[in-house]
């Protein structure tokens, strides 16, 4: 049996940094991370990082992260084996997480090192974008403010580790309170990995093209893009296609009377009938 989202082991981290470019040679000036499980806090990880570069005039006006802070910092060669340490074991999250994972990746390389590539990334950005759909924007603090947060994001690496937790129980409750517990289907949705989601998806390729093959009747339980709702629907597939990268099974829809058309990746469960 898959594991509950509440079974598993989660850490959210976050990185303040240089600038905005890894690959122009920006770098981390800043890490923390809260790992935790269900409502439980497990342990705090929070340190400078000696960039050993100037930050950015840009990057300085948002974290106020001085280069007389940042002297006598451990370097990255101290911080990153102590983090990777500390998420082991877990399943790592950050608000816009392709942002703080390349940075994460850059330092990796930069110190001949490796950041986990079996480790699974979620993105809380991500989990906005589809359980808030209507929103006018989903910038952090925007989000914050929407779910009635009144903690202020402060560009520190900690106090918006502590601010993305709060986002995340808001938003898990939220998939919770419709059905959705298990983490399979959790990690599907807000996964960032992309040999994972493949998988996944080729899995339910799969399964819809023998319905298609057998002229079969599917059985799913689906997450709205549009409206962020958990319904039950009897489809007879046609076909499946693809739009900027995104996966579409197209077919009669009962609940609808209508053809209608599904991301195959917001199918959170599926069978043949």
């Amino acid at each position: 049996m898959d594991r509950l989202i509440e079974e598993v082991e989660f850490t959210i981290f976050d990185t303040e940094t240089t600038g905005l470019e890894p690959r122009a040679g920006d770098r981390v000036v800043e890490i923390a991370a809260i790992r935790f499980k269900g409502e439980e806090k497990l342990a705090v990880f929070s340190s400078l990082v000696n960039p050993e570069r100037e930050v950015s005039p840009g990057a300085f006006a948002v974290n106020k992260i001085s280069k007389e802070m940042l002297r006598d910092a451990p370097k990255i060669t101290e911080v990153m084996p102590e983090f990777l340490k500390f998420i082991a074991g877990s399943c790592i999250c950050s608000y816009n997480a392709s942002f703080d994972l390349e940075f994460m990746q850059n330092e990796a390389r930069i110190i001949k090192s490796e950041f986990p590539k079996e480790i699974i990334v979620l993105d809380i950005l991500k989990m906005a974008r589809r359980l808030l759909p209507k929103l006018e924007r989903y910038a952090l603090w925007f989000v914050v403010q929407h779910l009635g947060i009144k903690q202020q994001q402060q560009h520190r690496a900690l106090s918006d580790v502590e601010i993305t937790w709060l986002v995340f129980k808001h938003l898990k409750e939220k998939l919770i309170s419709q059905g959705v517990s298990d983490f399979r289907n959790f990690s599907r949705l807000f996964s960032l990995n992309p040999q994972f989601l493949q998988d996944l998806n080729a899995q339910r390729i799969a399964e819809i093209e023998e319905a298609i093959a057998r002229e079969m009747k599917l059985k799913i339980k689906y997450l709205s893009s549009v409206n962020a709702q958990v319904t039950e629907r009897q489809v007879t597939p046609r076909e499946i296609k693809q739009e900027r990268g995104v996966s579409y099974v197209i077919g009669y829809c009962s609940l609808r009377n209508e053809e209608r058309s599904f991301r195959i990746d917001g199918i959170l469960h599926l069978e043949i009938v």
